[in-house]
């Protein structure tokens, strides 16, 4: 009995989570790095079947998503702290904004910024205008601004919120299972959690995997342009080297000290970059362009949403749309996690308009500075960068660069902005893919960090050398669709805990107010029979004074 009790007490405190992520992750990484081609068209078939068969659940759900976020921010539990009543928060909110900014989509932001709107410039969306023309650009602009827009933002705040809020307000660990524990009970903490944590743990690493993918192939193209290297997956893998270990050894440092300085240095380097394009580029369309796409995107915001192709069979929305809310959605558990480690002593209305409202004005304003301004050269000077983005989709963004006052010097900025971004997205999700696989503690150890940095490595070169960019895209919405079914339950659990805390305080405060009345009604007793006795006493002394007169 003692042996089976020893046995029983192991394999509870095993590390399931660590051991079983490790073992699928190990057998991807072999496989994918010796039967590349194999890899590579397993995953168009699963991808195949996945958007053919659930494309219209990601529309639904990740609209879904975002009306939850600010149903819940909106209402009366938007005054809930995200921590203690009256707890102050963390960070200052210009570094908690930046800190999300960077570990959000910073890479992404830098690659498609000019990237996508040539790309919905050449290729219109759903064949609704015609290619490269004045219809096409306004397009390329609207949709833009909608998949950097509220939908992605929504899928991590929706993640962060549930994460924050079971960790500071309920003082739960900060696991995803966690948030399952107010509907499945005690069955969280057996493999049923197991699972709910392994998926969240998956999911993180393939689209850490993707970010980082698609940053080293910008970096490459940025070294084709300023420095004569070649463009190719073996110069891919060695930029990937190299960018690792910064990052392996940045993740040695504490999240105060790391990642949160980078980040202060990302939003600088980004500010003047961006700021320096705005002013030196085509200001006037710029900004006239930016009030266009946002009328546009306003105006069409739930056709965008809800649009499929039935009847035309055409794939625009499952290479776009799909991919992006896919990317987000795989995205969100480290994305969301880093988040709510940041966001303590926030309420829940803030939390929202931080993570939702503020970081999307900054992507319209970049994406209207640098997709607005390769529009304008290639409308009216004949840059060319239609024909870059097609012969090779990350070129634009330096031939667009090359075309403004300093155009060298500016691409060496956005070099090394890529960089801090590569390198602050990277050592982020090493912290809280830590945290996944130690019990939810948020100082993960040292070790368990940069184990988790070498895998991410391992599985982003195995992603590039199994197809690039198609790759990393087809493994991101293959990886975010169980998800993504997770993350409906997850809202439905968030709403359940909301509502039993409300309740409880209702509760409390009926109870509190019950008792406040009683000693109210005692202490009103109390003055009638003093009065009483009192008013007893008067007659009886009158009384008495009546029959002995002085």
């Amino acid at each position: 009995m003692k042996g089976q009790g020893f046995t029983g007490r192991l394999l509870e405190r095993a590390p399931w989570v660590l051991i079983i992520s490790l073992i699928l992750l190990t057998g991807f990484i072999v496989a994918g790095a010796t039967r590349p081609d194999d890899l590579a068209l397993a995953a168009d078939h699963a991808l195949a079947f996945v958007t053919s068969h659930f494309g219209w659940l990601f529309l639904f759900a990740t609209t879904g998503f975002l009306i939850f976020c600010i149903g819940v921010g909106l209402s009366s539990y938007g005054h809930i702290r995200l921590g203690t009543d009256g707890e102050a928060p963390e960070f200052s909110y210009p570094t908690w904004l930046g800190m999300i900014f960077s570990a959000g989509m910073g890479v992404g932001l830098v690659f498609w910024g000019v990237a996508e709107p040539m790309s919905h410039y050449v290729d219109p969306p759903m064949g609704l205008a015609d290619p490269r023309s004045p219809d096409a650009a306004g397009l390329a602009m609207q949709y833009s601004l909608f998949h950097w827009g509220f939908h992605l933002w929504a899928t991590f705040a929706l993640v962060g919120l549930t994460i924050a809020y079971i960790r500071f307000r309920r003082q739960r660990p900060g696991l995803i299972s966690e948030t399952f524990r107010d509907s499945l009970g005690s069955r969280v903490d057996g493999p049923v959690g197991h699972g709910i944590n392994v998926l969240a743990v998956l999911s993180t690493v393939f689209g850490v995997a993707t970010t980082l993918g698609i940053g080293v192939i910008q970096i490459n193209s940025g070294l084709v342009t300023t420095g004569g290297m070649e463009f190719g997956v073996d110069r891919q893998l060695a930029i990937l080297g190299g960018v690792g270990l910064i990052f392996l050894i940045c993740a040695l440092a504490p999240l105060e000290q790391g990642i949160r300085h980078i980040s202060d240095a990302n939003m600088v380097l980004a500010a003047f970059v961006l700021l320096f394009v705005f002013t030196t580029g085509p200001t006037d369309f710029i900004t006239a362009a930016m009030t266009n796409a946002i009328g546009d995107y306003f105006a069409n915001f739930m056709g965008m949403s809800l649009v499929m192709t039935p009847y035309t069979g055409e794939d625009w929305v499952e290479r776009w749309t799909i991919f992006y809310w896919a990317w987000g959605l795989s995205w969100a558990p480290f994305v969301g996690s880093f988040i709510a480690r940041i966001s303590r002593g926030r309420t829940i209305r803030e939390f929202v308009i931080g993570v939702i409202g503020l970081p999307v004005l900054l992507s319209i304003f970049w994406f209207s500075t640098f997709g607005g301004s390769a529009l304008y050269f290639e409308l009216f000077e004949g840059a060319g960068l239609g024909d870059a983005v097609v012969a090779e989709m990350s070129s634009a963004l330096f031939q667009t660069l090359y075309l403004l006052p300093g155009g060298q010097l500016l691409g060496v900025a956005v070099l090394v902005l890529v960089v801090l971004f590569v390198i602050t997205s990277a050592n982020s999700a090493t912290y809280v893919l830590g945290m996944f696989t130690s019990r939810g503690t948020l100082t993960p150890g040292r070790v368990i960090r940069l184990g988790w940095g070498v895998i991410t490595i391992l599985v982003t070169g195995v992603l590039l050398i199994s197809g690039g960019l198609e790759a990393l895209q087809t493994i991101s919405i293959i990886a975010a669709l169980p998800f993504m079914i997770l993350m409906i339950f997850m809202a439905g659990s968030l709403l359940k805990s909301l509502r039993n805390e409300v309740r409880q305080q209702e509760l409390h405060n009926a109870i509190l107010q019950e008792r406040l009345q009683r000693l109210v009604d005692a202490e009103h007793m109390d003055s009638i029979g003093s009065s009483s006795i009192e008013d007893r006493t008067s007659e009886e002394s009158a009384h008495d004074a009546g029959r002995h007169p002085p």
